[in-house]
């Protein structure tokens, strides 16, 4: 019966359903876990500790309304396209298009943000290796584990996602008990109503790639049932431990301590910069800390590779982009193509060595699948009342509405703080829509 289904799988070119509940809480922890260790501190710069608080905030609310609604159409419509599919169904091909393009805008660029990280962590411990090899290394290393099978990748994925949780709660545990109220409360606004408003696409880091839960909803054993329990118990955890690592990070000696490194310019290793306060460098807890703390970039790194592969394989299954990227491999049944065309991508973006900005153009891709998902789930309710929906937004029409309003607030702030990105953003959106309406006539 097994042989019958793998053979009958592999034939229709689809991919293999072997993931579980707790893998899903794995891979939606693990596809966000980094934003803890890094990246978020960059808004402390923009709002300080006030401002940056106020925006994660708003963040907070935006993703609890958010998962839950996207939950609906991921149960209803459990594809590997995600958005894609949510929208085209709701909207037709062109819309679904676009906010399928910027679905892998965002799973494309947020890596190269990791792997940089990676290679600073790397560098913090073995001064010897260089950062930018170290982050090339870093895509070879999973695209490998990624192309040979996803419940082999699944599982390392809960694994380096446990070790990451548990890392972040040694960090709390030695940082809270040094935490200062005129130290957290230091220069708390510096910049004002603007600086908390220019924070937020380093709020939405801490939560960015949850949605990636969507996309191996192809993949799940059950997904009517465990998608939902994969968003729900990520999204907890995660709020957790982003109120938890803000408050034990900043406490200890203000957020300027973990913005700026010894030599003045802005740092990839907020929390190296916080327990570097309390323990020198060849302290255990502090060779733990950088040691352990790899586990969850790369939870996160090895995540969202995982979803990029799955939205730009589906991009290639439909020829919404060449066919070659939506086969899948022969012997292991995962998006090859996909992920070797990704990573090829993500090592180009990492070399320009541009943290804060890729961060900034992952978030973009972000918040427009939110806006264009959101819409979906109004739509599809008004234009497909009779479809199967094993869950449905709590307290709707106010949840997904909420969460498009906060999204398109953070689109608007995003692009007024970001002109130039954001003009790099749209070209690209309309320079291959223009493609992709020439090559499908």
């Amino acid at each position: 019966m097994i042989g019958k289904k793998n053979c009958s799988t592999m034939a229709n070119g689809k991919l293999k359903q072997t993931l579980t509940p707790a893998l899903l809480w794995g891979l939606g922890v693990g596809y966000v876990i980094s934003g803890m260790y890094f990246g978020w501190n960059l808004g402390l710069e923009k709002g300080g500790t006030l401002g940056m608080a106020m925006a994660t905030l708003l963040v907070i609310i935006l993703y609890t309304c958010f998962s839950f609604s996207y939950a609906e159409l991921a149960c209803a419509i459990p594809k590997a396209g995600g958005v894609y599919d949510y929208t085209e169904k709701a909207f037709k091909k062109d819309v679904g298009f676009i906010a399928g393009l910027a679905q892998i805008i965002e799973f494309v660029f947020a890596p190269p943000a990791i792997a940089i990280a990676i290679g600073s962590y790397f560098n913090l411990a073995f001064p010897q290796i260089p950062v930018l090899p170290a982050a090339i290394s870093v895509y070879l290393v999973f695209m490998t584990l990624n192309i040979y099978g996803v419940k082999a990748a699944a599982s390392f994925e809960l694994v380096v996602t446990i070790l990451a949780v548990g890392e972040l709660l040694l960090f709390v545990s030695l940082t809270l008990p040094h935490f200062s109220m005129p130290h957290f409360t230091q220069n708390p606004f510096p910049n004002g109503w603007g600086g908390a408003f220019a924070a937020i696409p380093f709020a939405i880091w801490f939560f960015l790639g949850i949605e990636g839960v969507a996309n191996v909803a192809e993949e799940t054993i059950n997904p009517q049932k465990d998608i939902i329990k994969g968003f729900g118990w990520a999204l907890i955890t995660l709020v957790v431990l982003c109120v938890l690592v803000f408050i034990a990070s900043i406490g200890i000696g203000g957020w300027e301590s973990v913005v700026y490194a010894a030599n003045g310019t802005s740092s990839d290793s907020p929390l190296p910069l916080a327990l570097g306060q309390l323990f020198a460098s060849d302290h255990l807890f502090y060779k733990l800390l950088i040691g352990i703390g790899l586990f969850g970039l790369v939870a996160s790194f090895h995540g969202l590779l995982l979803a990029s592969g799955r939205a730009t394989f589906e991009f290639g299954k439909i020829g919404n982009a060449p066919k070659i990227l939506g086969k899948v491999h022969p012997r292991f049944q995962t998006p090859a193509n996909a992920l070797l065309f990704n990573s090829v991508l993500g090592i180009i973006i990492l070399c320009t060595g541009k943290t804060a900005e890729i961060i900034i153009i992952s978030v973009f891709g972000a918040l427009t699948l939110y806006i264009f998902s959101m819409m979906a789930v109004l739509k599809l309710r008004k234009t497909s009342p009779e479809m199967n929906r094993p869950f449905r937004v709590p307290l709707y029409p106010f949840t997904p509405i909420i969460a498009l309003v906060l999204a398109i607030i953070c689109l608007l702030a995003l692009c007024y703080y970001n002109v130039l990105l954001a003009g790099c953003y749209f070209g690209i959106l309309f320079f291959f829509f223009l493609l992709y309406k020439f090559f499908k006539k």
